[in-house]
């Protein structure tokens, strides 16, 4: 019989009460007043000598801000969000109604639209919150669509000027899309995801962050050893690569994740049968504790992605938990792991296996550090803050439109 429900170690030793309050800070505005007090050329040029911007951040709503188990596109939002009230910015979320945070937020549904199975129809609820959105236009000094291409048709009606932060990826389909609006600004989260043939105007590359100090460090992994593995159980993420390099090697294995509709038939012909409890672990989906825990404790994580993911928060986490990472050199893993220092970076099965053979030559506290320098929440925000400050410095012509040289 399938062992499914294994434990997590250590969990007595590392556990939040409440790890929405740990997410959440308590806003401490300063002093003066916001764009909206200026005259309009001043909220455009002169926003350098005031304070605070009012922002709106649309969430996708699959999922709530921050999410319960998996959601990597709403836990970077839901860091931003409140890093940006921290600051003193006058933040309006829209996401989700079961979402949590220190900004205003505004829901057209009561919950995150996975956990309501009278949902039928998802695209009506994004209609309806980008409508909402964009009513409001004027309300707002800057508004932040993190929906990939959906925002486009309805930021070129308005003069409030809209940045896109592209999570996903570009298909045949939404091309169209993004060349029709190109000239609007886009924010790309590694500078491999960026397709140049498609001529949009990129503001900048901003890559995703965490907060470090929400993730518990492990100078060294658990005895027994393992492996971890932690995302999708879908082809793009590989576990059935990770399962090869622990079937080759010896190495038990612990895998953690969700499994979408459209992926239970790959899980149960390419996982499944190879789960066994003992060398071979499913644990579920895991929260943030578990995923902490499930990393930290590890030797390294495995992260053989089959795609160009454009960014993968399961590398920083791992590093920031102390744990190397090992990684298909795909995507954005080139721009996060730090060749031999904090993981290593693969061409096929074979060159996992070897890398297993160096792994414990990583000083796992140098893993924590590449992410406290390049990949903090902080940092993330000083980005995206900069790139606001941008974009109205440049102006907006009235369609919506950058005045700037498309790239």
């Amino acid at each position: 019989m399938t062992k499914v429900g294994i434990i997590f170690e250590d969990f007595d030793k590392f556990i939040f009460e409440d790890f929405d309050k740990f997410l959440r800070f308590d806003m401490k505005s300063r002093p003066g007043f916001g764009l909206k007090d200026l005259h309009p050329v001043d909220r455009a040029q002169g926003y350098t000598r005031r304070n605070t911007m009012r922002i709106a951040q649309i969430a996708p709503l699959w999922e709530r801000v921050p999410p319960t188990t998996y959601g990597g596109t709403e836990l970077v939002v839901s860091l931003l969000t409140e890093e940006l009230v921290r600051r003193g910015h006058e933040v309006t979320l829209f996401a989700s109604g079961d979402s949590i945070t220190n900004a205003t937020l505004e829901a057209v549904h009561s919950q995150a639209l996975r956990l309501d199975p009278t949902v039928k129809e998802a695209s009506i609820y994004e209609m309806l919150q980008l409508s909402q959105v964009y009513q409001r236009a004027n309300e707002f000094d800057i508004i932040h669509s993190h929906m990939g291409c959906a925002a486009l048709p309805y930021a070129s009606l308005v003069k409030t000027p809209t940045v896109h932060t592209l999570h996903g990826i570009f298909t045949r389909d939404n091309e169209k899309m993004f060349m029709h609006a190109r000239r609007q600004p886009f924010i790309s989260i590694s500078n491999s995801q960026r397709e140049p043939r498609l001529g949009l105007n990129y503001a900048a590359t901003v890559y995703n962050g965490v907060n470090t100090a929400a993730y518990k460090f492990y100078p060294k992994p658990s005895d027994p050893p393992y492996l971890a593995f932690l995302g999708r159980l879908s082809p793009e993420k590989g576990p059935h690569l990770a399962i090869e390099v622990a079937k080759r090697t010896g190495w038990t294995l612990k895998m953690a994740g969700k499994i979408d509709v459209v992926d239970v038939e790959y899980y149960e012909k390419e996982i499944k049968p190879h789960i066994d409890g003992e060398q071979i672990q499913f644990l579920g989906e895991a929260n943030h504790v578990q995923k902490n825990c499930l990393m930290g404790n590890a030797v390294a994580t495995l992260f053989p992605i089959t795609w160009r993911e454009p960014f993968g928060l399961v590398m920083i986490e791992s590093m920031a938990s102390g744990t190397p990472v090992i990684a298909m050199e795909l995507g954005s893993t080139g721009e996060v792991i730090a060749h031999g220092k904090t993981g290593f970076l693969c061409h096929s099965v074979e060159e996992f296996i070897d890398s297993l053979a160096k792994v414990y030559t990583i000083d796992r506290r140098a893993c924590r550090q590449h992410v406290e320098a390049n990949f903090s929440a902080e940092r993330m925000t000083d980005g995206y803050e900069a790139i606001y400050q941008k974009v109205l410095a440049e102006r907006f012509a009235q369609n919506g439109h950058a005045l700037t040289k498309v790239i």
